[in-house]
């Protein structure tokens, strides 16, 4: 019933701050954010900000009796993406942080220590597969709407826009087990699993990272 009266939409400015407050509630996969991060706007910015400030047409919001109860954004070309992200955004969210006091937050350090291990390990590398999968996508449903069907509604609303703006292919990544499932269901591709630590001072095991791509 639920996913029956869901409606699938474009995204609007007005729904900025629920995907924001979405994408900082699903991060970390049900576990209290705070416990890595300490500030949800930065964090917020990191998950959603290029995809709703710089490609808002495509990105779509899952609607529930007017409430927004999930999303899916995405950007056409992910190396265009990548340049605006770590030219434009990083830089300006670095100054943000150092305002807003974020660097001397206990939980913050250590997760960022942890990550900045796994980065220089090689965990966060990976082959560019933008040629053949171009666009990419993130999406996150809140807590209380898993297992209706939303996010399935999500995903082929955005690959029959992809087919519109004739775009080829897409992929991303996820470490979450339940989404290499469902995305496998959907037809994509597992295209690379790798090994990363970075969370394993806190939940005391590896997680795998998994890149999945479909062509369109």
């Amino acid at each position: 019933m639920i996913a029956k009266k869901a409606i699938i939409r474009k995204f609007s400015k007005r729904d900025r701050k629920y995907v924001r407050r979405i994408a900082c509630e699903t991060a970390f996969w049900g576990s209290s954010r705070h416990d890595f991060f300490e500030d949800d706007e930065i964090l917020a910015d990191l998950l959603t900000r290029y995809y709703t400030d710089y490609e808002p047409d495509y990105c779509f919001v899952a609607t529930y009796n007017g409430s927004v109860i999930g999303y899916l954004v995405g950007a056409k070309n992910l190396s265009v993406m990548n340049r605006v992200f770590y030219f434009l955004i990083i830089p300006r969210l670095f100054l943000k942080s150092v305002i807003r006091g974020l660097f001397f937050k206990k939980n913050t350090i250590k997760f960022l220590y942890h990550c900045m291990i796994s980065f220089f390990k090689g965990e966060f590398s990976a082959p560019d597969f933008s040629l053949k999968y171009s666009a990419t996508l993130h999406i996150n449903i809140d807590r209380d709407f898993h297992g209706f069907g939303i996010g399935r509604k999500l995903i082929d609303k955005y690959l029959d826009f992809l087919k519109e703006e004739k775009v080829k292919g897409v992929h991303f990544g996820t470490t979450s087990e339940g989404a290499k499932a469902f995305f496998a269901k959907m037809g994509f591709k597992l295209l690379l699993t790798k090994k990363r630590t970075y969370l394993k001072y806190k939940t005391g095991k590896e997680e795998n990272f998994y890149v999945f791509g479909k062509k369109v």
